[in-house]
């Protein structure tokens, strides 16, 4: 009987998540970081070829528009939007080679083969599969199981089911490589809040740190959802880590999106901005955070920094204005940030905050909960910038910035890590949303959201906590023990070097002086 139980518990789990288990199993002894290529890899393969197998059968058929047709023509998969597949890369090949012990050197040669034949994906995918450390008999499950995602689904659901999975794995390989994974990954519930209160229906959407794409997914998944038209949006992206960019390269493209304006180059946005004469209307961001070696010093009288010139040793303020330099006289911005950014002072950053506050660009400030990011506990905050907060069908909130401490909202979905319900992200959004109207019903929540006169920023000297303002104590509960601990650690290690330092120049000085 409790056999039976634990068996109809199996079954009702999401196909994505018995997925995962199974997947992970036949990992063994390889780092989560190397397998993730070698699993996301085949996922990305197992698409393309599903939608080639689609169009080869309507196109060997030769009925109505495809009367005629050569289903080896490789133009006539261009015209659709559908990458090529050649015949050693079809997965129905790699499935019949599955058992082989060359099966690692077969799917290598597909993904050359990919390369070859579709120039947009250069140096785009995996060639990692006949590696030692990837144990064939492993790879062939691992084909066997990819396999089975959306068998028995129609075809043209297919490709929305790799999609979602590709797009969930992404997010347990970021889990199981904790703070690596951090950096290619913004967690899913964070983006969703972004993307419900820029509201991007419309335009042009870029994101100058882009990671493995989830800004973009997101986009486009919430203008499906709202019954837009996908061609409404046009997609420029940035990303200055090779490998992150070829992920976000197969994330767009098994999601269908173009993704010809991502652009790689390993200088990154500072020093060699891919966009240079682009004008978003919608900044949506997860820059590092308070990165100290980016190039700062070379960029001094750079054309960007319209409100201060940032410190050479933190990089938040010169996110801040690379993404305004970047936004359309109408344009939204919407972007992590790490809460110091909020408060600090110190090498001319509370001017910058200053000038970005009187010239009527700071919209809205979120205070968001710890534990939700998984490279770092540095607490965060959500920044939205407006470029047009007088008009744009939305009442005139020149005067006005709308604080909303959300500290308190999520749940914990391990010891380690919180995520944002979908309640939290309405009750957040919606705030946003309702004070923005023409005809508002907006009030001030204490403890939670505060609508703050420019009078009242100035009055605290720019300081943009949220805490501040809605009624809830501070810093208290953002301590962090381990940073504090590590800053201070560092600092006593500098200062025993320099009294070493000290120490020894005395002893040289006294050995010169002679004593008669």
């Amino acid at each position: 009987m409790a056999k039976a139980k634990v068996e109809k518990k199996v079954q009702s789990e999401p196909i994505e998540k018995q997925l995962w288990k199974s997947a992970d199993k036949l990992r063994k002894n390889i780092d989560a970081a190397e397998y993730k290529h070698v699993v996301l890899g085949l996922i990305f393969l197992k698409y393309i070829s599903d939608a080639f197998e689609e169009l080869h059968s309507k196109l060997k058929a030769g009925k109505g528009d495809y009367s005629g047709a050569d289903p080896e023509d490789k133009d006539e998969y261009k015209a659709e939007n559908v990458f090529f597949v050649p015949d050693i890369a079809r997965w129905s090949y790699l499935l019949s080679k599955a058992k082989l012990p060359s099966i690692g050197k077969e799917v290598d040669s597909a993904m050359d083969a990919i390369e070859k034949d579709n120039p947009s994906l250069k140096d785009v995918l995996p060639k990692v599969y006949a590696r030692g450390n990837l144990d064939p008999t492993s790879l062939g499950e691992l084909i066997d199981l990819i396999s089975n995602i959306a068998l028995g689904d129609a075809k043209a659901r297919s490709a929305d089911v790799l999609g979602h999975v590709f797009e969930y794995f992404l997010g347990e390989f970021a889990l199981a490589e904790g703070k690596k994974g951090g950096q290619f990954y913004t967690p899913r519930s964070v983006v969703e809040l972004l993307v419900e209160m820029l509201e991007p229906y419309k335009g042009r959407v870029f994101d100058p740190c882009c990671g493995s794409g989830g800004m973009f997914v997101q986009s486009e998944k919430f203008v499906e959802e709202h019954k837009g038209k996908i061609d409404d949006i046009s997609i420029y992206g940035q990303e200055s880590n090779q490998t992150t960019w070829r992920l976000a390269k197969m994330n767009l493209a098994i999601r269908g999106i173009d993704s010809t304006q991502v652009k790689w180059n390993n200088e990154g946005s500072f020093l060699n901005d891919a966009h240079k004469d682009l004008k978003a209307d919608f900044i949506i961001a997860n820059p590092p955070f308070n990165v100290s070696d980016w190039s700062g010093e070379l960029l001094r009288t750079d054309g960007r920094w319209k409100f201060g010139v940032p410190p050479a040793g933190n990089a938040n303020f010169a996110w801040i204005q690379h993404f305004l330099y970047h936004l359309s006289p109408t344009g939204t911005a919407g972007f992590v940030l790490a809460k110091g950014s909020l408060t600090s002072k110190t090498s001319g950053e509370g001017e910058i905050r200053k000038a970005l506050v009187e010239a009527g660009l700071v919209d809205c400030i979120v205070n968001l909960p710890g534990k939700l990011f998984l490279n770092t506990q540095i607490p965060a905050s959500l920044w939205f910038l407006s470029r047009n907060k007088s008009g744009g069908g939305f009442r005139n909130r020149m005067n006005e910035i709308l604080f909303v401490d959300a500290r308190n909202e999520g749940v914990l979905i391990n010891r380690r890590t919180k995520e944002l319900r979908p309640e939290d992200i309405q009750k957040i959004a919606g705030t946003y949303h309702e004070w923005k109207k023409l005809k508002t019903k907006y009030e001030d929540i204490k403890g939670f959201c505060n609508v703050a006169t420019l009078d009242r920023v100035r009055e605290l000297d720019y300081v943009l906590t949220p805490g501040r303002y809605v009624g809830l104590p501070d810093e208290e509960d953002d301590f962090d023990f381990k940073e504090r601990f590590t800053s201070l650690k560092a600092e006593f290690e500098a200062q025993l070097v320099e009294e070493a330092k000290l120490n020894a120049l005395i002893m040289e000085n006294l050995a010169k002086v002679k004593v008669n």
